[in-house]
C-alpha cells in the first residue's frame, strides 16, 4: 500500500453510459416510472473528475429509485446540446440533471453537485 492508498476497495460504480440521441430519447421516456441522473462529465477537465470521484463516494449505491447514466462529453458532444435542448438547462461541465416525468427534478454543476441533496429530490 502507498502513503494515498485506500484499504477499501473502490465499488464498481453502475453507470450507463449515453452513446445515441436513440438512447436519450428512451431515457427520457424511461422518467416515467423512475428517476433518471445524468452525470455530464469532460474527460479532460480535472475539476470535472474530482466533481465524479466525489459524487460516486458519496452515493448510495441501495437508492433504487433513481437510474444514473454517464455522459462522456468529449465523445458526445452532439447528446449534451441535445440535453440542454430537451430540458432547457444550459449545459456546463461538470454537471448532474436528474429528471422525473420529463422534468428536471435537480441540477447543479462543478462543486455544487451535492448526492445527499439528489437522494432528498429522488426520494421526495
Amino acid at each position: 500500500m502507498g502513503l494515498f492508498s485506500s484499504s477499501k476497495p473502490k465499488a464498481i460504480f453502475p453507470w450507463k453510459n449515453i452513446e445515441s440521441i436513440q438512447m436519450l430519447d428512451e431515457l427520457v421516456s424511461l422518467t416515467q416510472d423512475n428517476a433518471v441522473l445524468i452525470f455530464k462529465h469532460s474527460t479532460r477537465c480535472s475539476i470535472s473528475m474530482m466533481a465524479l470521484t466525489r459524487f460516486e463516494s458519496e452515493w448510495d449505491l441501495n437508492i433504487s429509485n433513481c437510474d444514473l447514466y454517464f455522459l462522456d462529453l468529449i465523445a458526445y458532444r452532439d447528446i449534451s446540446n441535445k440535453i440542454s435542448e430537451i430540458t432547457g438547462v444550459i449545459h456546463q461541465s461538470p454537471q448532474v440533471i436528474v429528471l422525473r416525468k420529463g422534468e428536471v427534478l435537480y441540477e447543479e454543476s462543478h462543486n455544487s453537485i451535492s448526492a445527499r441533496d439528489i437522494k432528498k429530490e429522488v426520494n421526495s
